[in-house]
């Protein structure tokens, strides 16, 4: 697993996904490219979470794409995902590394350098950065909310692990994101709620990878391959 050709994110979202089921959208975006996977439906049951995450893990890993699961370090653990992606208000990146192991892939949601430095030393392998040009498919901090291209580049300069923007981010824009410093982009309704996601991620999918020729090249200079949305 290379993180840092992590281009394109998923986090998924029922709620916004005009009444289609979540296993149909990732399926969709796996058509369309998509790298990578969360499971956040943060308004669902453990239970629920956990069943769906069990039919997530098959889609993904018939297609070799990665699963990482919002805030819940059990539920990943159960549904042997790839990862855990945890807010600053979810527990410690320390913690997870304890309960899940070296070889997971731990995430960490920041939108200021200081937290981005401080996730890097506690042993994040990627940071989710945002929200970039603002949101309403999270809960954010007013302070938070819109942090902008220039936000970006000053926590790519801060950190060697790859970073993901988030928050407000859709194909006309996602280029610009990328230019910035971010290794890829994080979304939620850009995928969940298009009429047709498979076209809707290709459409993203061109618009990060610009004109790299093999459309896999990293977009920042890391060589460590054991290194790299969303939430909050």
């Amino acid at each position: 697993m290379n993180l840092a050709h992590w281009r394109t994110y998923l986090v998924t979202q029922a709620s916004l996904s005009a009444g289609r089921p979540t296993a149909e959208i990732v399926r969709e975006a796996i058509d369309g490219g998509i790298d990578v996977v969360q499971l956040r439906e943060k308004d669902t049951d453990a239970r629920s979470r956990y069943d769906l995450g069990l039919e997530l893990r098959e889609l993904t890993a018939q297609a070799d794409v990665d699963l990482i699961v919002n805030d819940r370090i059990d539920i990943a653990r159960a549904i042997d995902a790839d990862g855990v992606h945890l807010g600053q208000r979810d527990l410690p990146v320390t913690v997870a590394r304890d309960q899940l192991g070296p070889d997971a892939v731990i995430g960490c949601s920041t939108s200021m350098v200081a937290e981005a430095t401080q996730a890097e030393a506690d042993g994040a392998d990627y940071l989710g950065v945002g929200a970039v040009y603002g949101t309403s498919s999270k809960d954010v901090e007013s302070d938070k909310d819109g942090i902008g291209l220039e936000r970006i580049a000053a926590i790519t300069d801060a950190v060697s692990i790859p970073i993901v923007g988030i928050g407000g981010i859709t194909a006309e824009n996602a280029g610009a994101v990328a230019e910035a410093g971010a290794d890829g982009v994080a979304v939620i309704s850009e995928l969940t709620a298009a009429e047709e996601p498979a076209a809707a991620t290709e459409r993203l999918v061109d618009a990060v990878v610009g004109g790299d020729e093999d459309g896999r090249e990293p977009a920042s200079e890391t060589e460590d391959d054991d290194t790299v949305v969303i939430d909050r």
